[in-house]
């Protein structure tokens, strides 16, 4: 091989990997030509190779798996959600690029707590309570509670709930007039940090909803996200109130 400098090798290949990567010609989950490949492509050694694979990773633009290569990486499945609105978590998800995937802990009808959202939720005496789990590429993405009005969604109680995300199947088939949020930050607890994975006292975003058809509640729900998972956006214009 030819002498070259170091620095100016690892220059260029960084270079015209980021160059394809940013204008989208090697797109999300794309595989990075094998270490030997670029060696042959640029005449030089593995470890500049290496070294610049290394760097590429350590900027989060390329993903390293051990004995299937590298390849550009997908976006985190962070939400961001426009206030007001209620996202669909399945299809943010899926959106950028991630596979989608869902757990139902636990589907139960029951009395309600004493708390405002529950009582209303259970007008006629129970609810329906579930607790789930929203994970990316298998990974743990956020928690659910969730309480749904058997009398208002009837069709909910016979549903299961395994195979479809129940705030996915209610923003399909139940219409909504008007929704609640509200938005806190906690440390994660024991109960919630194993369920995500992710030591105790981590920062999460909580989002508590509820939503009415009418003047009848339909469903309330608490979610919490990795703190790194989720952002509440605001959009204005000029002269609104």
């Amino acid at each position: 091989m030819n002498a070259k400098p170091a620095t100016t090798l690892n220059h260029r290949i960084r270079s015209d990997i980021e160059g394809r990567i940013r204008s989208g010609e090697w797109p999300p989950g794309h595989r990075i030509p094998f270490e030997h490949e670029l060696m042959t492509q640029y005449d030089c050694s593995r470890m500049t190779v290496n070294k610049v694979l290394t760097m590429l990773a350590d900027a989060g633009m390329i993903e390293r798996r051990r004995r299937a290569g590298s390849f550009v990486a997908r976006p985190h499945p962070h939400i961001e959600q426009v206030a007001l609105e209620i996202p669909d978590i399945p299809l943010e998800v899926a959106a950028r690029g991630h596979v989608y995937s869902f757990q139902l802990l636990s589907k139960r009808r029951r009395k309600p707590r004493r708390q405002p959202n529950e009582l209303e939720i259970a007008a006629a005496g129970t609810l329906l309570a579930m607790h789930s789990l929203h994970l990316a590429d298998g990974r743990p993405f956020a928690l659910e509670d969730r309480v749904i009005n058997p009398e208002a969604v009837p069709e909910a109680v016979e549903m299961d709930f395994s195979q479809v995300a129940p705030g996915s199947w209610l923003l399909q088939h139940v219409p909504w007039t008007r929704a609640l949020h509200r938005i806190s930050a906690i440390g994660a607890d024991e109960l919630q940090a194993g369920l995500l994975q992710v030591a105790v006292g981590t920062a999460c975003l909580v989002i508590d909803r509820q939503t009415w058809r009418g003047e009848q509640a339909v469903t309330s729900v608490r979610q919490v996200f990795l703190g790194d998972s989720y952002d509440l956006i605001a959009r204005f214009a000029p002269g609104s109130r």
